[in-house]
């Protein structure tokens, strides 16, 4: 009986080829553009000005930024209350500003844009320790996860080699998180707490097409028996699968796409920088549950095999 449909067991050499020059990538852009840390995390001082009539946010920063000899992010803020714009700067220093230097840059932006009353509203110095500690406990949680991962996939698909199956699977994940990563470091997106929300809403969403995956094989296993080929019978599990994860894919991708729209035409940066990021690794868990948790546990069972006959001949 022909089991194979489209070849991926075959192609596996190309997908394995994208994945690493997919890490190249990684690393090259992190040394060429470097981390976009969020203040939370490099500490310093967030300053949310209010004005009267038109202030342009472009001129605002270059003026912070003559003054204090630094670079500054400006972001626009609407109360709630008061209906009003704000514009919310935002300086990365370790020890935050002093009274006398927030004296001196009021005074300097009071002078530049005085036909604005323009007026500090609040100030807050912002200590990095809270969230270095707060980003180190969520890459324990990520890894706690990805064994607890393991654990349940090498108990539910114990009759296919279950723990090969948990490591590739936990393998495929982190090209996803890598992916997501790499979009962020592209993009210049800080990293902040929406890029921990997108990692774990990647290391949940990806994990489930790659078991669906597992359990077609499983399934297959049964029908053709152990005598079946391997690489065939990978090939046909994943095919049966693959409509499924397209269709889910497109539709989460679908809404990921609109709410970009609406970010990038209203300008809200904040959730431009969630669901962007999201988007890319919604697609990369695509490709990392079809293209190569299977064709690495085939491998690898292959390599078992070889070596199991070696030691009996």
């Amino acid at each position: 009986m022909k089991l194979r449909e489209f070849p991926f067991i075959q192609s596996k050499r190309t997908f394995f080829i994208i994945s690493l020059c997919l890490i190249v990538l990684t690393l090259l852009a992190t040394v060429i553009f470097g981390v976009n840390l969020d203040i939370s995390f490099k500490g310093g001082t967030i300053i949310t000005y209010s004005f009267d009539g038109d202030l342009d946010a472009n001129a605002l920063r270059q003026a912070a930024e003559d003054h204090l000899g630094q670079g500054v992010s400006v972001q626009q803020q609407t109360n709630a209350t008061t209906g009003r714009t704000n514009y919310v700067l935002s300086l990365t220093s370790s020890d935050g500003l002093t009274l006398d230097e927030q004296g001196a840059l009021q005074d300097a932006l009071s002078s530049r844009f005085g036909g604005n009353n323009l007026q500090m509203a609040s100030i807050n110095n912002v200590n990095p320790t809270i969230g270095r500690e707060f980003f180190t406990k969520c890459l324990v949680a990520v890894a706690i996860a990805a064994l607890l991962m393991v654990v349940y996939i090498a108990f539910r698909f114990r009759r296919i080699g279950g723990w090969s199956a948990g490591v590739f699977c936990v393998v495929a994940l982190l090209h996803d998180l890598m992916v997501v990563y790499l979009t962020f470091v592209v993009c210049r997106f800080p990293i902040n707490e929406n890029f921990i929300a997108v990692m774990l809403t990647i290391l949940g969403y990806s994990i489930n097409a790659t078991i669906v995956v597992y359990d077609r094989i499983r399934e297959n296993r049964r029908r053709y028996g152990a005598k079946a080929d391997l690489g065939e019978l990978v090939d046909k599990s994943i095919n049966q699968s693959m409509l499924r994860a397209v269709n889910t894919t497109i539709t989460t991708s679908a809404a990921m796409i609109v709410i970009c729209i609406i970010a990038l035409t209203r300008g809200v940066s904040s959730i431009m920088s969630f669901a962007f990021p999201l988007l890319i690794g919604i697609c990369a868990g695509l490709y990392s549950s079809v293209c190569l948790s299977g064709p690495l546990w085939v491998t690898w069972q292959r390599y078992k095999a070889a070596k199991k006959n070696q030691a009996s001949t």
